[in-house]
């Protein structure tokens, strides 16, 4: 899957240029005023998400129940009854670390009448996720399998305002925990800014030294077949760059409601295709 059409997006924040007419009575000249250079992933903001995401493991190993919902006042009631059910983990949906800003949200739904096995195989299907999951999933395909382990190539566009397509790939574990529980971990490996994507002109920046949409991406997944179908839930989190101080009004909605709204479109492309099956 690609682009129909021969108009290029600019994969930056360049492409706020596009949203001058809409957004300069509310921002003038701070917009204006933006410094739009690439920024850098600098060792100390890897080194505090890495730690984030060992202490989050660790709580998700020692938690006494299998899925969070169970421990949330009415989660089963109300993914049954509202499809979705998305919830941050941090105030704002993010955490703020030196040089970048930690997004961890978690959502669940129900899908009746599933078996855990068709769940955990359309998660296991990786290049069938430029058709279930698109527009977001531009392009997907297994690079690699030994065994329940997987190497993932991903390519995502990101669209708030300003659109964004990356090039990603992921370390994957799916694990068959008895027969009506399941659970996979997928790491980022590889993110790749990509800018003029579907032309000539397109190409990568370095990794790491872009605009900092998005640097990391970890998913969590577990499922459980029980009530006469399957619960699904997973827990995304994410590192994206801080936001400048002159535009904290315009891109702290983009970049801390991008993730929510990634993740709950996520869990009901999943919930469609397995009821369509």
């Amino acid at each position: 899957m690609g682009y129909s059409n021969s108009q290029p997006e600019r994969s930056n924040f360049v492409t706020l240029k596009a949203a001058l007419p809409l957004l300069i009575v509310l921002t003038a000249w701070p917009l204006l005023a933006f410094d739009i250079s690439t920024t850098r992933l600098e060792p100390q903001t890897v080194r505090a998400f890495d730690q984030y995401v060992k202490d989050r493991e660790a709580e998700m190993q020692g938690r006494g129940r299998f899925l969070w919902c169970d421990g949330a006042a009415a989660c089963l009631s109300t993914v049954k009854r509202e499809e979705v059910m998305v919830h941050a983990r941090n105030p704002k949906g993010v955490h703020e670390v030196t040089g970048g800003l930690i997004h961890d949200w978690q959502g669940a739904t129900f899908v009746p009448g599933a078996k855990l096995a068709k769940a955990m195989d359309l998660l296991r299907n990786y290049d069938g996720y430029k058709r279930v999951y698109a527009p977001e999933v531009i392009d997907s395909k297994l690079l690699s399998r030994q065994g329940e382990r997987s190497r993932v190539y991903l390519r995502l566009r990101k669209k708030k305002v300003i659109t964004v397509i990356l090039n990603t790939e992921y370390d994957t574990v799916f694990e068959r925990v008895d027969a009506t529980h399941g659970r996979s971990r997928s790491l980022s490996t590889r993110i790749a800014e990509v800018e003029y994507a579907a032309t000539q002109d397109e190409h990568e920046l370095p990794p790491g030294l872009d605009h900092g949409f998005m640097w990391r991406l970890n998913s969590y997944w577990r499922f459980e077949e029980r009530d006469g179908g399957v619960y699904i839930e997973c827990e995304a989190i994410s590192l994206s760059r801080g936001v400048p101080a002159l535009l904290s009004s315009l891109m702290a909605p983009i970049l801390r409601q991008l993730p929510r709204e990634s993740l709950e479109k996520t869990l009901l492309a999943t919930r469609r295709a397995l009821m369509s099956r």
